[in-house]
């Protein structure tokens, strides 16, 4: 009785695509789901129910670059010096405008291999640990995870979810604040070369755990069922 009732929930949320669509929230992105694979939507709308970009916003950027021993030894406190500056501010790294792009998650596959493709962006206002000065940069890069359903010594399937990860080199970081204090640049070149390494276990470590929970809370029947059809939608369009 409880597979069936999944079922049904699940095969009323592909009628509805709007289903699980949020208001409108501060910061966040608005979620489009006009993907044409039935899977595609089903991961844009359990991201959207368990607020994921509210997560990304909420992540401690700060401290994990100095959890991660990223940040070179002395910069913050060279940069005070060479300002000459008798008082100072607490730095801060605070994410920002947070975005997956939900009508935009792409699927391929190979046989029963799948991969889904997300593409993800967000701002950082950066407070200078010297003055009240913020330099606003956007970060975007693509998040991919792969899954597919193997079979088991008695032919039953299963769902295997395999590597989920942040590409690093779609990593690419952007500074939208242009007058920025030349002896500042050093400092800011540091930043976002650091800013590149740390960002994707940060993403991975929100991102990837959700979309195992979405995949896993779906019937293996369901789930075959659905791969099928984007399949043939597909090879419809060839």
């Amino acid at each position: 009785m409880h597979s069936v009732w999944r079922l049904l929930v699940l095969l009323g949320l592909l009628a509805l695509p709007s289903a699980l669509h949020k208001p409108h929230q501060p910061g966040l992105a608005k979620t489009h789901t006009d993907s044409k694979s039935a899977l595609a939507r089903i991961i844009a709308q359990g991201l959207t129910k368990h607020n994921t970009e509210g997560r990304i916003q909420n992540i401690h950027l700060l401290d994990s670059l100095n959890a991660s021993g990223q940040m070179a030894p002395g910069m913050v406190g060279w940069l005070i010096s060479s300002m000459s500056h008798h008082h100072h501010q607490e730095g801060s790294a605070n994410i920002t405008n947070a975005q997956l792009d939900y009508g935009g998650i792409r699927m391929s596959f190979h046989k029963e291999w799948f991969t889904a493709n997300i593409l993800l962006g967000f701002d950082i206002d950066l407070r200078l640990p010297f003055n009240s000065h913020i330099i606003k940069t956007h970060e975007r890069m693509n998040l991919s995870v792969e899954f597919w359903l193997e079979k088991d010594e008695f032919g039953r399937r299963d769902l295997v979810i395999g590597k989920c990860h942040v590409e690093p080199r779609s990593v690419h970081t952007t500074f939208l604040t242009e007058a920025i204090p030349p002896k500042v640049n050093p400092f800011l070149r540091n930043f976002r070369d650091n800013l590149e390494k740390v960002i994707p276990p940060l993403i991975e470590s929100q991102v990837c755990p959700l979309i195992d929970e979405i995949l896993r809370q779906l019937d293996v029947k369901l789930l075959k069922s659905l791969m099928e059809q984007d399949i043939a939608h597909e090879l419809n369009q060839l």
